[in-house]
């Protein structure tokens, strides 16, 4: 059973589940799935200053602080009880084009050359992890949601924003991936 839980999970299965969470949300208690929100839940709990976009009823969302708490808990056992010492499987043809770009290292789930405290202060690294990091925490804001509250929740509730949303979402993802990721990636 350990072997079959530590190997990668096939979409057909892992999209099942992360479908059902909808149904399930709702039918527990008209609950509304998302992560970014729970930045402001924080903020409002943590700091309740006089600003008015923290001046609401944070409690009735503080289950989802428990869900991303979860989300903590279950990575780190992950990490201490699923790992293996296997390399992460990729195609010859993606070896060969990551190494082109100085990326080599397999041995994690993400690239221990780009993804490190060292390359932090690097050209490439400090764009990734630092620039990169804004970008989506501007995104999110500004789309009103994370991939996860419209991609997931929104386009189950047939909202119009959340496809709006999540075509941006792609466009930009394939935009990235194809043209400026291999740009960043060759500095």
């Amino acid at each position: 059973m350990i072997e079959q839980i530590q190997q990668p999970w096939p979409w057909y299965i892992a999209g099942i589940i992360i479908g059902l969470i909808v149904p399930a949300l709702l039918i527990l208690g008209n609950k509304v799935f998302g992560i970014s929100s729970n930045l402001r839940h924080i903020c409002a709990a943590c700091f309740p200053a006089g600003i008015n976009y923290f001046k609401y009823d944070w409690k009735k969302e503080s289950w989802n602080l428990f869900f991303v708490g979860g989300i903590f808990v279950g990575a780190y056992m992950a990490n201490q009880f699923l790992m293996t010492d296997a390399p992460i499987a990729l195609s010859p043809a993606l070896q060969s084009e990551l190494a082109g770009y100085g990326l080599t290292n397999y041995a994690y789930m993400l690239p221990h050359d780009l993804f490190s405290f060292a390359s932090l202060f690097t050209l490439r690294g400090f764009i990734v992890m630092v620039v990169g990091g804004f970008l989506v925490g501007f995104g999110t804001r500004y789309a009103g949601g994370c991939t996860s509250g419209h991609s997931i929740m929104g386009l189950s509730n047939l909202q119009w924003p959340s496809l709006v949303a999540t075509i941006c979402f792609m466009v930009g993802g394939f935009f990235m991936a194809n043209i400026i990721l291999p740009w960043i990636l060759s500095l």
